[in-house]
């Protein structure tokens, strides 16, 4: 990556409170840590808007601050048209979630932006994060797990792809 060449990354859930931040956290951390901040904007949202304006999950916070990360500052919002513009991958933590964002895209050339988060986890046989919402603490751990496997693989797609 050259530093001049924007890439943007939303992450998207459900409702922006469990998953999706967890992932914006996470790979935010990850970005940081690699020096890549002022080229790669981190991103995330829900497909619907249920908790538009609310801080993340209680649980969420907790499991990624155990974690070193801190999704304080999050506030859940709803995906717009205009985030097909402006992201250059939009990617969905479940099947349920990924044919939503394929029906609120409006221009039909931004929907190969559109995948799976767990693509970018290829040792992981789950292709879809779990919603941990209505479950227990563990479901919290294990979406955490999945999320800085598949954080790691897409800041290594980038940096290949990318490549300067």
């Amino acid at each position: 990556m050259n530093g001049y060449e924007k890439i943007g990354v939303l992450f998207v859930c459900m409702g922006n409170i469990c998953r999706s931040p967890m992932a914006e956290g996470v790979f935010r951390r990850l970005v940081e840590e690699s020096g890549l901040s002022r080229t790669i904007q981190v991103d995330s949202a829900g497909t619907h808007s249920y908790h538009t304006g609310a801080a993340p999950d209680e649980r969420s916070q907790a499991t990624a601050l155990r974690r070193g990360v801190d999704l304080g500052a999050l506030r859940a919002r709803r995906v717009m048209p205009e985030d097909f513009e402006r992201f250059d991958y939009i990617l969905a933590m479940d099947r349920q979630n990924l044919q939503d964002l394929l029906l609120i895209c409006r221009q039909p050339e931004h929907r190969e932006k559109v995948r799976l988060f767990l693509e970018f986890a290829p040792e992981s046989v789950q292709r879809e994060v779990p919603d941990p919402y209505y479950g227990g603490l563990s479901g919290f751990d294990r979406v955490m797990d999945l999320v800085e496997e598949a954080a790691q693989g897409l800041l290594v797609h980038l940096r290949e792809r990318h490549r300067s």
